[in-house]
């Protein structure tokens, strides 16, 4: 089993740290998988099982070292988002919690409409409670600011994404679409808290937003791991690169707003 090129950054099922290494070491905990090695390193990651890490090996994805794309996204932000962000961060802040209540609503509407699954229904329960609790700990960080939580935004990036979505279809079909729309909009979020955990000069921020970077980046591979899962005779693999190739698209006029995705 060949991973081809690593990256710097990458996620992986059960993770309990990140990688920022292009050699890479990975080996299984789980009881009667052989270790993969593909450096004798020092790194060594726990995953839930082999048969869910095999189904995401074709998503740890490789990225641009010089642009630091992570997750397979083929368009960095741009780098003066940061800069908007050091000037804005009250509106930063506040557009961050409401994006974490609509991830926790989103999780919530997959458990109405893939009830069928019990596997699922469980995970995306976590999430939502998860992302309840972000939402949670983000309006802390406004009121030690001094700040108040201010009403909610709208996320042009998510209504943009959303055209590219599939409507109707089979239950099979909604289910695949539902997922990796999910797991892109996790791929980008991770994206700018790694953004934010390295140009921030606020400690207390940096490392809030690289403890959120972890978690999103488990979400991420959980709703891709749920669209192959689930997928049937769906092509996940081809739909999952025309989804980031319209994603890039998006690019040329985001990055530029004080909001998450913006």
């Amino acid at each position: 089993m060949v991973f081809g090129a690593f990256a710097n950054w990458f996620p992986t099922n059960g993770i309990r740290g990140y990688c920022r290494t292009t050699e890479v070491a990975v080996s299984f905990r789980a009881e009667g998988v052989p270790p993969l090695l593909y450096n004798p390193s020092i790194l060594q990651f726990d995953f839930d099982s082999h048969e869910r890490i095999s189904c995401l090996l074709p998503y740890i994805c490789t990225m641009e070292k010089q642009q630091k794309v992570m997750l397979g996204l083929k368009l960095p932000t741009d780098p003066r988002w940061v800069d908007v962000v050091r000037k804005n961060m009250d509106e930063i802040l506040t557009d961050h919690a409401w994006c974490e209540q609509k991830a926790a609503s989103n999780a919530i509407s997959t458990i109405v409409r893939f009830s069928q699954h019990a596997d699922l229904v469980d995970e995306m329960t976590r999430i939502a409670l998860e992302e309840m609790e972000h939402f949670q700990m983000v309006t802390k960080k406004i009121a030690d600011r001094g700040l108040e939580l201010g009403p909610e935004r709208a996320d042009p990036y998510v209504r943009d994404l959303l055209t590219f979505v599939r409507k109707g279809g089979s239950k099979t079909n909604q289910l695949v679409e539902k997922m990796l729309f999910s797991a892109m909009v996790e791929a980008r979020s991770c994206e700018r808290f790694r953004i934010l955990s390295e140009e921030l000069e606020d400690e207390d921020l940096k490392k809030f937003y690289y403890e959120l970077m972890v978690s999103e980046a488990n979400h991420y591979t959980t709703f891709i791991g749920f669209a192959r899962k689930y997928g049937g005779e769906i092509d996940v693999d081809k739909r999952w690169a025309e989804l980031l190739e319209y994603e890039g698209t998006l690019m040329d006029k985001y990055g530029k707003g004080e909001t998450m995705h913006g």
